[in-house]
């Protein structure tokens, strides 16, 4: 039955109920406030509430034959349009297990039979009410969740940017490293993905610890800007001594990404200190692959001498990286090597200078290393 749409109007009811009588009498009450539609079946309500306009409240006859008002109200509410359309039920009834259930399944509120037209239209006009301020409310929670989604993408990149440049300071001084930054960042998250399923490697890699790792990775060499240029600058082979020199950098990036966590947690308050203490957590990791991406397998790297599990799962994956680029980049002292023969001899070095677990991740993906070496090659 169709009852007069006054298309001029704010709100749009939705009446359903197979009595014809009950559909003339409320659209005739409700049609000079609001835009009115009907429905005398439930199969047929939950058609017009999927069609424009939507209404804004539903009036729903709970005794209906067929699909009855408890039922098109569970299955409104299993649907994403019509979940959060308020809906009040009209019935006969008034036993209060009846309401019960229509309240536990969602209903807003009862009008019972024989109507009272000022309780219809005070208890529509309240839902109508009810409803724009969830909806005002919605909106504005909407948009504090975009801008605080992009206040943090800013923070992010304000990070990220900050990382790069303090890992650039010691690039810059010398410019043989040309790209290196990036290729290994991006050597160490395909590693890291390849291996997050790993038994060995899930609780590591698992949630945001990846990321963190990657994110750090750019700092695995920021100690070099405490290498005297005679030494970092040389163009060739270094002596015995100049080595030893050189091997600080290790512990001297380490240092400086500690010291400056902790200056910065003294400087703060104490909640404001465990605020950055959780957000600096990924310099924490960047100190364990500055300190330890030159440590090997078997215990004879540096500085520590560290052996097997010993040695922080980041700076296995940063060691691995490290080396990959070293062999394929071209140095004034040496020449690239051929991508296959760099595969050798990381896998030569399987057990011994790396985690063996590690250098099968890197074959099974050194496709994607080849592809990354071609496409991030220094000019």
């Amino acid at each position: 039955m169709a009852v007069t749409d006054t298309t001029n109007q704010r709100h749009t009811i939705l009446i359903v109920d197979d009595a014809a009588e009950n559909l003339l009498l409320l659209g005739e009450l409700l049609q000079v406030d609001y835009r009115v539609r009907a429905a005398n079946s439930g199969q047929r309500a939950l058609q017009v509430a999927n069609s424009e306009p939507r209404p804004d409240l539903i009036l729903l006859d709970v005794m209906m034959p067929g699909m009855d008002g408890y039922e098109v109200l569970s299955r409104l509410r299993e649907q994403e349009e019509t979940r959060a359309i308020p809906v009040i039920f009209i019935t006969a009834m008034n036993g209060s297990e009846d309401e019960e259930k229509g309240l536990r399944l969602g209903a807003m509120d009862y009008i019972t039979k024989p109507f009272s037209p000022p309780i219809v239209q005070a208890r529509v006009k309240t839902q109508l009410e009810l409803k724009a301020a969830r909806d005002r409310l919605s909106g504005q929670n909407q948009w504090l969740e975009c801008e605080v989604n992009r206040r943090m993408q800013e923070n992010m990149l304000v990070r990220d940017l900050s990382v790069r440049a303090l890992a650039c300071l010691a690039e810059v001084r010398d410019q043989e490293t040309g790209l290196h930054i990036a290729r290994t960042q991006t050597y160490v998250e395909i590693l890291a993905r390849q291996l997050a399923s790993h038994p060995r490697f899930r609780s590591a890699l698992e949630g945001s610890k990846l990321e963190e790792i990657v994110r750090a990775a750019p700092l695995h060499d920021i100690g070099k800007i405490g290498i005297p240029d005679s030494i970092l600058l040389k163009p060739g082979k270094l002596t015995a001594a100049e080595f030893e020199v050189m091997k600080t950098h290790s512990e001297v990036g380490a240092q400086a990404i500690e010291s400056a966590i902790q200056q910065a947690l003294s400087a703060m308050g104490d909640s404001t200190a465990l605020q950055v203490k959780d957000a600096a957590h990924f310099l924490h990791v960047a100190s364990e692959i500055a300190r330890y991406h030159h440590e090997k397998w078997d215990g004879s790297g540096y500085p520590k001498g560290l052996v097997g599990e010993e040695i922080p799962v980041a700076a296995r994956l940063m060691a691995l990286a490290d080396v990959f680029d070293a062999l394929t980049s071209h140095r004034v002292y040496k020449d690239a090597m051929a991508f296959d023969a760099t595969v050798e001899i990381i896998r030569a070095g399987k057990g011994t200078h790396f985690d063996p677990d590690v250098v099968d991740g890197f074959l099974s993906c050194r496709e994607r290393f080849f592809d990354i070496s071609c496409a991030l090659r220094d000019a």
